[in-house]
């Protein structure tokens, strides 16, 4: 009988998250766990394919091999007909220099939550969690202090974390006499796989606490308050130690990642800690010259002086008007880049001056005369 595809069983799409494989395992393992459905055959089968396809895809490895290879990556099937075989459609080749067991735990992994000889009964820390949090240009210039809010898994107060409800307490389990795996013989190998009727904790809880539903976890919203510090950019990750999961038998609480965006101003283009200003300036302002006050990130204005005859893309530079710099002292540069502007909308006598000015300003455009002048002896070189 063919064996039901992993991602199926967990229903999930094969380019599911590993946050959204544990989630749909954990709703599983739950609804078919075998102290809620006793005497169900149906269950614990359905118990122990849901385990197995967790535990294939939880690991990295194992996942892309099983991805390439489907079930035939871990049936045997692919490693020929023996210790001299070859390595099959899929190339694998087996050291036979080290030990069997070594060569499994590094496929199959140990327990959950341990690998090679971690203790099956001990603590287990919990998972780490990610954050995405948003901020303007004028908050990653100054800092904030912010709130957020995030949905984790923190230790049930009812059982204090043993998933066992008030006055009764787990016992170990009858199938792996509490080591937490189990053997199986697949060939020529012995291979250890979290036990599937405890999931590697070694213990069973008979009357689960009502809360919890035996998990010893209970997810729940919390807020915390984080510091944003002054010079943050796309892509900052704040570490909030012990922030994340609660850990499992007392065991140590994961992190919880904040990761910065920062969005888009209407002004101010930012490159590491410089700033960049594109400010237009009339074509009379540009020819004549004259003081320009432009804004700067931390709300204020500048003051810069436009020389006599400035070209639409020159650049002003304005030292310490950047960014702060993250953790450390000092400020980037604003650079301003000034475009001059063309008038529009003309009136008669707007047009009637500026036509005088035309017939005036022979000499007066450098650059556009040497432009003239190169183009007049191109064409003079191709007439030829």
């Amino acid at each position: 009988m063919a064996k039901t595809d992993f991602y199926e069983l967990l229903g999930v799409s094969k380019d599911a998250a590993d946050s959204d494989i544990k989630s749909a395992y954990r709703k599983l393992a739950m609804k078919y766990h075998p102290d809620r459905n006793p005497d169900d055959a149906e269950a614990e089968q359905k118990f122990k394919e849901i385990n197995e396809a967790y535990d294939v895809l939880k690991d990295e490895q194992k996942r892309a091999a099983y991805d390439r290879f489907g079930h035939a990556a871990f049936d045997g099937s692919m490693g020929g007909g023996g210790p001299g075989g070859g390595g099959g459609a899929g190339g694998f080749n087996f050291d036979f220099g080290g030990s069997f067991s070594d060569i499994f735990d590094d496929l199959f992994g140990g327990a959950r939550g341990g690998g090679r000889g971690a203790n099956a009964n001990g603590p287990q820390r919990g998972s780490d969690l990610r954050y995405n949090y948003e901020v303007s240009l004028e908050d990653a210039f100054g800092g904030k202090k912010a709130e957020v809010n995030i949905r984790t898994a923190v230790s049930c107060n009812t059982c204090s974390g043993s998933g066992a409800a008030p006055g009764s307490s787990p016992t170990t389990c009858g199938t792996c006499q509490g080591m937490g795996k189990v053997r199986a013989q697949q060939g020529f190998f012995t291979v250890e796989r979290p036990c599937p009727a405890c999931h590697g904790a070694g213990q069973t809880i008979s009357d689960p606490c009502k809360d919890c539903r035996g998990e010893g976890r209970i997810d729940r919203d919390k807020t915390l308050s984080v510091n944003i510090p002054p010079g943050v950019e796309e892509g900052t990750r704040i570490r909030l130690s012990g922030e994340g999961e609660d850990g499992l038998r007392g065991g140590p609480a994961g992190d919880l990642y904040l990761f910065i965006s920062v969005r888009r101003h209407e002004l101010f283009e930012r490159e590491g800690n410089d700033i960049y200003c594109d400010v237009p300036i009339p074509m009379t302002t540009a020819a004549l010259g004259g003081p320009l006050e432009v804004p700067t990130v931390e709300g204020n204005k500048a003051r810069i002086t436009i020389p006599e005859g400035t070209q639409s893309g020159r650049h002003f530079r304005l030292r310490g008007k950047g960014m702060p710099r993250l953790q450390r002292s000092g400020r980037g540069d604003m650079f301003v880049q000034i475009l001059v502007e063309t008038p529009t909308g003309l009136s008669k006598q707007q047009k009637k001056l500026l036509k005088e000015l035309a017939d005036l300003d022979k000499g007066s455009n450098p650059e556009s005369d040497k432009f003239t002048s190169r183009v007049d002896a191109l064409w003079e070189a191709n007439s030829d």
